[in-house]
């Protein structure tokens, strides 16, 4: 869409919306953090359906838990959910001044290894609430490109795309195959997140948390094509205001030509980075597609 035409009356009320977001990243940080908590409480109350969603998975893949444990680990991520709303703003409009303390960096070592291998680089990681921020953060220490999915809502897509676009080396468009394998072979290293429910032609059930959910193929189809090794890269908000990147080794024999063993294994990786830091994970995502089933509504 033409960016004049964002400008249209009708878009008036989200650019009223987004604006303030533009000036939360120069207040103090504990503040930043307080009112994200705020809003995720809120979403919580409002937000019947995603609370729902958030429920039932933690349902699916804490079936031992008790159910005040769950309710708990709920309301944490709500809260994670409305900081991770402020972080974007970090990520789109915070000078990197801001945002260089604060950053940790495990592994490094492996990525540093895999990009001198002279091969592309397949970053495999997840939807954490702390998507946003982490990406910038370590985009600020390589030249990362970032698989994005549009946004249904132009002005929200065309901040996304361009802010990534300017503290990134780039953004791909979700399922451009053609532009993520000339780019690996190209060797660059792409950030890559396939653990959101896949119901495309190539996709397959694979066990996430000890349950069968739609899963995509594509971590091994493109690590085929391209040679790219795939190192597991997750992240982490502490405590302290601080967040924590660990990039891990490649994985081994990896394709291993059996596209359901490949699956498996890539949810099996993504399940030891999430158990790390599970409030911050993207629970409020249909990963199941329970409710477009029951409801015949999409994600």
């Amino acid at each position: 869409m033409p960016r004049l035409a964002l400008l249209a009356p009708r878009y008036w009320p989200t650019w009223l919306m987004v604006m303030p977001f533009s000036v939360l990243p120069f207040l103090p940080w504990r503040l930043q953090f307080a009112c994200g908590r705020v809003i995720g409480r809120l979403a919580r109350r409002l937000a019947h359906r995603r609370r729902a969603i958030t429920e039932t998975n933690l349902a699916r893949c804490f079936p031992d838990m008790e159910p005040d444990e769950r309710d708990h680990l709920s309301r944490e991520h709500f809260e994670a959910l409305g900081i991770g709303l402020i972080e974007a703003a970090l990520c789109w409009w915070a000078p990197d001044r801001r945002l260089q303390r604060r950053v940790q960096i495990e592994g490094r070592q492996h990525l540093d290894r895999a990009i001198q291998s002279g091969h592309g680089v397949l970053l495999l990681a997840a939807h954490f609430t702390t998507i946003e921020l982490c990406t910038r953060l370590l985009a600020m220490q390589y030249p990362i490109f970032a698989v994005y999915r549009p946004h249904e809502n132009p002005v929200i897509n065309h901040l996304m795309r361009t802010r990534r676009d300017a503290h990134s080396a780039g953004v791909i468009r979700r399922g451009d195959l053609r532009t993520m394998l000339r780019s690996l072979r190209r060797k660059a290293t792409i950030w890559y997140a396939p653990d959101q429910a896949y119901l495309g032609p190539r996709g397959i059930n694979a066990p996430f948390f000890g349950t069968p959910a739609p899963s995509s193929t594509g971590t091994s189809r493109i690590a085929a094509a391209s040679g790219a090794p795939v190192l597991p890269f997750f992240y982490k908000r502490l405590t302290n205001g601080c967040y924590r990147l660990n990039i891990l080794p490649p994985l081994n024999d990896f394709p291993s030509g059996d596209e359901v063993a490949d699956a498996t294994r890539v949810n099996a990786v993504l399940e030891q980075g999430i158990r790390e830091a599970p409030a911050q994970y993207l629970w409020s995502h249909d990963r199941f597609k329970q409710f477009q089933r029951d409801y015949g509504t999409s994600d």
